[in-house]
C-alpha cells in the first residue's frame, strides 16, 4: 500500500449516482438525491463520500452507523417519537445503527458521510 491509495475527496473523479427514496418513504417534496461514493472497503462494510439532497422529507431506518458533516444547507432529523434536531453547515454527528425516523431537507443539503455497516452475526 502506498500514497497513491490515499483517497482525496477534493480531486476524486468518482461518478455521481442520482436517485430518490422509494415512493412509499417520501412524506413531502421531491427529494432528489445524489451520492459520490469515493471509497468502499474491500470487505464492503465501510464507505465514505459526498451526499447531496434536495428539499423534501422521507422516512429513514438505519441499519448502518453513519458519521456526517454538513457542508452546506439545513436539514431536520426527527426520531420516531417526533424529537427533532436541526442540522446545518459545520455540524458533525453520528447516527447509530437502529435509528429510525425522518430526514427533512429545508435548504438543499450537502454532507460528507462515513458509513460502517456491521455484518450480521
Amino acid at each position: 500500500m502506498n500514497i497513491q491509495h490515499i483517497v482525496d475527496f477534493a480531486s476524486a473523479t468518482t461518478a455521481t449516482e442520482h436517485y430518490q427514496p422509494a415512493a412509499e418513504k417520501i412524506l413531502a417534496g421531491d427529494p432528489q438525491q445524489s451520492v459520490r461514493n469515493h471509497y468502499s472497503s474491500p470487505c464492503g462494510q465501510f464507505s465514505s463520500g459526498i451526499w447531496e439532497g434536495a428539499v423534501g422529507q422521507w422516512t429513514v431506518n438505519y441499519s448502518e452507523h453513519e458519521y456526517c458533516e454538513i457542508l452546506s444547507g439545513v436539514s431536520v432529523l426527527r426520531d420516531s417519537a417526533g424529537n427533532a434536531k436541526t442540522l446545518q453547515t459545520g455540524d458533525r454527528f453520528v447516527i447509530p445503527a437502529g435509528f429510525s425516523g425522518t430526514w427533512e431537507v429545508l435548504e438543499a443539503c450537502r454532507k460528507v458521510y462515513v458509513i460502517f455497516e456491521q455484518n450480521p452475526a
